[in-house]
């Protein structure tokens, strides 16, 4: 049954089909694997190589081709006159697993995708080819062999690792802004069921993991992770799901997956300034930080402090924000002695000269608030409530707003209360200057709410807090009043004297205007 099936597929190979492809995961193919692939990527049925010409695109015509629009460059390796193989139906179960192999083999021929009339029935056959693989992976009927599972990552690695062209839109950005379109490549139709192929088969009750490793080995980590850089936000929430899958299965593998995506954080940090897969990895990182035993070792509070907490200073860091708040929220809740480390690299990096990024600020502020202890709040409240009296202040009405909106917390409130002898006399000049100058109306009656508080928690403290705040507003005032006199003797002195030489003369407004 084997040579029947065997002897339907093409016994050539076109000239131009093994240059262009990127490289296997393993170098080494066993006997069975090699014979099925030169099959299942030759020419025509007849078994005749056919020509470069017609609708064939080898790289010799690339330059007369249609030019690439997409987000990704394929090898430039297109084989027409694919035929199918028998479906698993008709084979007896012994020779499944070969037939597999074989099917898999075909699906190593790539096509171009930027013109959709270009070798149309080859491209139908290949879909429907890595459909059925899909079904048959999925109901799980046979233990995969080595010569497949070799032959299923090679196939991956063609179809999938692939070049991406220069970005040429603002390179400001931490991956896809706001206003930004997404950008979606024309190739994703079939990219998406080579994912569904991937998943199933990483995912399936009958790959053996000791087996699996050698082929899915740091070089295709590698590449599965060069791939989060796609611009297609579709492609990146497979990828996320796969390369999840892989750490679940693969444990071997964690070390060097952590390790891997702390470098694209550190090379998006210090280095580019750009990446599309940042939320998307961080996504991957808060489920692996929540397995975290403990106590943490040292490599995750390193991770901790030179990665998570300078992630917030990026420019863009709205794109990812929720996915970094999270992963820092589940350190906390790991180990809430961390608040207070937390809290200091948000102060460090406080987007002073950005109201957006201060309103994200306040909003994380609140969550790690809500799980810190007394004795961690302790350490940081001083300079935290100076730079939370500083956000009341603020002209903003949205960044004021929100940093009112900490004692809507009962959490929050009981920690102030408990240390109502320190913070209040921090806030409540701010609260003072906002209830008498501040524009916005619903900003006003915040503060008043706030300062009710304050005097409900304990009036005799706000009494002499705010006697001592009326002091020092007269004494600044005065000192103000004194500084002006001052300056205008200066002035009237330097008017009486006479003009000699080069020497410089105190030009009044008066004289200004008249002069003009």
């Amino acid at each position: 049954m084997l040579k029947q099936f065997l002897s339907r597929l093409p016994r050539k190979a076109l000239k131009g089909d093994s240059g262009d492809r990127p490289e296997s995961p393993r170098t080494s193919t066993p006997r069975s694997s090699s014979r099925t692939g030169t099959s299942g990527l030759s020419g025509g049925g007849s078994g005749t190589p056919r020509s470069n010409g017609g609708n064939n695109s080898g790289p010799a015509q690339r330059p007369n081709g249609p030019k690439r629009m997409s987000s990704a460059v394929f090898p430039a390796s297109v084989v027409a006159g694919i035929e199918p193989l028998v479906p698993f139906k008709d084979v007896p179960s012994s020779e499944k697993m070969n037939l597999f192999v074989s099917k898999v083999s075909l699906c190593c021929v790539t096509f171009d995708f930027t013109d959709p009339t270009k070798n149309s029935i080859e491209k139908d056959v290949k879909r429907q080819t890595l459909l059925e693989l899909v079904e048959f992976v999925s109901s799980g009927s046979m233990k995969f062999s080595e010569p497949a599972i070799l032959a299923t990552c090679r196939m991956c690695a063609i179809n999938l690792f692939r070049v991406f062209p220069p970005n040429y839109r603002s390179n400001s950005g931490g991956g896809e802004n706001e206003d930004d379109e997404p950008m979606f490549d024309p190739a994703w139709p079939h990219l998406q069921i080579v994912y569904e192929l991937l998943l199933k088969f990483v995912t399936s009750s009958c790959l053996d993991a000791k087996i699996a490793k050698k082929y899915v080995d740091h070089s295709f980590i590698l590449r599965l992770l060069d791939l989060f850089d796609s611009e297609d936000p579709r492609e990146r929430d497979c990828l996320k799901t796969i390369l999840h899958r892989i750490y679940g299965k693969f444990m071997v593998h964690r070390p060097f997956i952590r390790k891997s995506i702390n470098n694209i954080f550190y090379k998006f940090l210090f280095e580019t300034e750009r990446h599309n897969g940042i939320a998307e990895l961080l996504e991957i990182f808060g489920s692996i930080i929540s397995g975290f035993a403990l106590p943490l070792k040292e490599e995750h509070r390193i991770f901790l402090w030179r990665v998570l907490i300078p992630l917030h200073k990026h420019k863009n860091l709205g794109s990812y924000f929720q996915q970094l708040s999270y992963c820092v929220t589940q350190f906390i809740e790991k180990e809430p002695k961390l608040a207070s480390v937390v809290i200091k690299g948000l102060l460090k990096y406080w987007p002073i000269t950005s109201s957006q990024k201060e309103v994200m600020f306040l909003g994380e502020l609140e969550e790690i608030l809500e799980a810190v202890n007394m004795v961690e709040f302790q350490k940081v409240m001083v300079p935290l409530f100076c730079r939370i009296a500083s956000c009341i202040n603020s002209f903003h009405f949205q960044v004021s707003e929100r940093a009112l909106f900490l004692w809507n917390n009962d959490h929050i409130v009981n920690l102030i209360a408990h240390n109502r002898q320190v913070i209040l006399p921090i806030v409540l000049p701010a609260l003072e200057k906002n209830a008498h100058n501040h524009w916005n109306q619903a900003v006003l009656n915040l503060t008043l709410n706030v300062r009710k508080m304050f005097v409900e928690m304990d009036d005799q403290l706000f009494l002499s807090i705010h006697a001592q705040y009326m002091e020092e507003e007269a004494r600044q005032s005065s000192e103000a009043k004194k500084r002006k006199e001052a300056w205008e003797k200066l002035e009237n002195a330097a008017s009486l004297q006479p003009v000699t030489g080069n020497t410089a003369v105190l030009v009044t407004p008066l004289a200004t205007s008249i002069a003009c």
